[in-house]
């Protein structure tokens, strides 16, 4: 990456005064949040070509490794069959497509195949291409599903006829792309957005056949702090509407034989009072944090008797063990819970003649229970793999204990053995005391010292865990040298729900000194250095990149912060934002000052100061309706201004996408050629 005689792009300052408890903060880079503003758009691209320019010489670096991880995955694919209604569903993928083909065969699997939808197709002429919620009736004879082709999470829904493949003329634009059929097969459920925050606020009703605009709204969230969303029991009883804070939560049914009658609500929301609902026989089932089970517990209420008062314990709390899920089959209750930041999958029978665990062998892992749509079954379906093993479909009978690996991950590559590679876990010690657990996974013939390149990811927010899973793109480093390590730092709920509690709001700092911690500990235990450390987060995970990169830019070489949450301050003060309301749970409210103060004092845009700092690439989508472009925007161009150093910031804005990047599967595997490439010639560079 040749950068030295290129020209680097400035943002024009132009003061803005923040005025809150009192308090000025002064803002050069405000005037970026104007979307459709020509100067806003000219700077983007000036970004872009900056960035153009910088990665040229790389181009044919990039379409390598591109080339090699594409090789590596199986063009002509398809997912493990599950069964619905007499009918075999199927997912796959033909060579060269982008896209999915949905698929069902009925009765068994050497019936003729029918194609619900080709994604390849409807996606033609579109630079992004979406579809959600893919949902079919109840007599298995119409399918309805969102679609959305800009990239904002704003979808339009449509119905096909699968018995004449016609798509019907009703559409209903700018919905969650939620579908949910009544059991008369005409009659649809939906959420649907507010236009400016995107906050899911209204659940609709529809019948097909009707325009759109005599749909009838059945409920409206009216509290800001909260999003709603609609679906079906597995049991097919019910209709659910769920309204859901960070910090509380509250259901409530309709019989899905009668959709024109009223909702009746579960249990009212409580501060604090968390819950979710299955239907199973003449009972509720709900996992519950009631009565302080902080790591959760599972209770039952009768239909009709539903409140708190009538619940009663199935599984009780265990401040060691933290439920995760469960599944409901005739003769088996499933728990998914997590015990010292492992995955596990509990079995106990109705009749409790049985209760046992499924085995799992490896040091560190992920395993989870999907797909499980039949009741009356003794067979569940889980997922295992490692950061070393790739990831294996499993049928388990829960009646024989026998289980049948019905898929394993196919790596195309001649050179890959899983035996070559080793993953373990290791503990850090936090500022604090608390012991941080690192999964950690690299080649056999890797030396481990201060020459290796290594790289160290997180997220750390939302109670959101991230599982030691397998990647085939992650080879393309672990084969140049590289050891991949997460840092399951708090924020997340791998060490149980405090581990959660202790990372939000007024302990977020937490989740950023837990990560220094980690890495400091890689460096002291000679993994690596600071000269070939790497970091990389996303979203949430990006903030934690930009407070990082004030505290402690010694300790990394580069850094990839991808679609960034950076402007915290100004963000949580502005209830236009999407999504901004229903984040108090989990930053705070900065309209109260402890809130304001505590923000202020790591929020990284606030926080950029002049100081070296290491080398670093930030990426966004323009369309982004969670973390809005202007965010990144604003913060790249106080870098350039504050940054006393020569080392690399570049900066590259996807103006076709959104949060997630690209949609088509080649085109997200160019993104993280891209990202990788960055890593591997700045590693280059620093071992020159």
């Amino acid at each position: 990456m040749n950068y030295k005689n290129i020209k680097i792009p400035f943002a024009e300052k132009k003061i803005k005064k923040l005025e809150k408890h009192g308090d000025v903060r002064i803002d050069n880079y405000y005037w970026l949040n104007q979307r459709e503003d020509k100067e806003v758009i000219s700077y983007i691209e000036s970004e872009n070509k900056y960035y153009d320019s910088v990665m040229d010489s790389t181009k044919n670096f990039q379409e390598e490794v591109f080339e090699e991880m594409k090789a590596r995955i199986k063009e002509e694919d398809s997912s493990v069959p599950y069964k619905k209604r007499g009918y075999y569903y199927i997912n796959k993928y033909i060579k060269g497509a982008q896209y999915p083909i949905y698929t069902r065969k009925k009765e068994t699997l050497e019936a003729d195949e029918e194609v619900i939808l080709d994604v390849n197709d409807m996606a033609k002429g579109f630079e992004y291409y979406k579809v959600s919620g893919l949902t079919v009736s109840s007599n298995n004879k119409l399918a309805a599903y969102g679609i959305d082709s800009v990239s904002r999470r704003e979808y339009t829904l449509q119905f096909k006829n699968l018995e004449t493949g016609e798509i019907y003329a009703d559409k209903i634009e700018k919905t969650q792309g939620d579908p949910t059929w009544a059991n008369d097969n005409k009659t649809i459920f939906y959420t649907k957005q507010d236009p400016q925050t995107l906050r899911s606020d209204r659940v609709f009703m529809h019948v097909l056949g009707t325009d759109a605009s005599e749909d009838k709204e059945v409920f409206f969230e009216q509290d800001e702090a909260f999003s709603c969303y609609v679906y079906k029991t597995k049991s097919e009883k019910y209709i659910v509407i769920g309204s859901y804070s960070t910090l509380s939560t509250e259901y409530r049914v309709l019989e899905a034989d009668n959709p024109s009658g009223e909702f009746k609500v579960i249990q009212e929301r409580m501060d604090d009072l968390e819950y979710s609902i299955a239907h199973y026989d003449s009972h509720f089932y709900i996992l519950t944090n009631k009565d302080n089970s902080i790591n959760f517990k599972i209770v039952k209420t009768p239909e009709n008797a539903t409140t708190v008062e009538n619940w009663v314990d199935v599984i009780p709390h265990d401040e060691n063990i933290l439920i995760e899920d469960f599944s409901i089959f005739k003769d088996y209750l499933v728990i998914e819970d997590r015990f010292e930041g492992l995955n596990r999958v509990r079995i106990k029978r109705w009749d409790e003649t049985e209760d046992y665990f499924l085995p799992f062998g490896e040091e560190t892992y992920a395993a989870g229970v999907y797909g499980n749509s039949e009741f009356n079954t003794d067979i569940i379906r889980y997922t295992y793999n490692s950061l070393s093993t790739p990831n294996s479909v499993i049928d388990f009978n829960m009646k024989t204990r026998e289980k049948k690996i019905k898929k394993e991950q196919e790596v195309l590559d001649k050179n890959f053995d899983k035996d070559n590679y080793k993953s373990e876990r290791l503990w850090a010690t936090g500022d604090d005391g608390e012991k941080i657990a690192i999964s950690v996974v690299y080649r056999k013939d890797t030396p481990l010292n201060s020459e290796t390149p290594l790289l160290l990811y997180a997220y750390g927010s939302y109670g959101h865990t991230i599982d030691p899973s397998f990647s085939t793109t992650r080879l393309s480093l672990l084969d140049r040298g590289f050891v991949f390590a997460i840092a399951h730092i708090r924020g997340g709920e791998y060490l149980g729900r405090k581990w959660y509690e202790n990372g939000k709001l007024l302990t977020k700092k937490n989740t950023f000194t837990d990560f220094t911690s980690c890495a400091k500990f890689l460096i002291e235990k000679n993994y690596t250095s600071a000269r070939h450390l790497y970091a990389q987060g996303g979203s949430a995970g990006g903030m934690l990149m930009g407070v990082i990169l004030n505290t402690n830019p010694e300790l990394f070489n580069g850094v990839l912060a991808e679609v960034p949450f950076v402007d915290v301050v100004t963000t949580m003060l502005d209830d236009t934002i999407p999504l901004t309301t229903g984040e108090y749970d989990e930053w705070g409210n900065p309209n109260e000052k402890k809130y304001y103060d505590y923000m202020k004092s790591y929020s990284p845009y606030d926080n950029v100061v002049n100081q070296k700092y290491p080398n670093i690439l930030v990426t966004t989508g323009f369309h982004d309706s969670q973390v809005q472009y202007f965010e990144p925007a604003k913060w790249v161009a106080k870098l350039r201004d504050f940054k006393t150093d020569n080392n690399l910031l570049l900066f590259h804005t996807n103006m076709d996408t959104g949060h997630s990047g690209s949609s088509g599967r080649f085109d997200s595997l160019k993104e993280v050629a891209r990202d990788f490439v960055f890593l591997l010639e700045l590693e280059k560079s620093s071992s020159n």
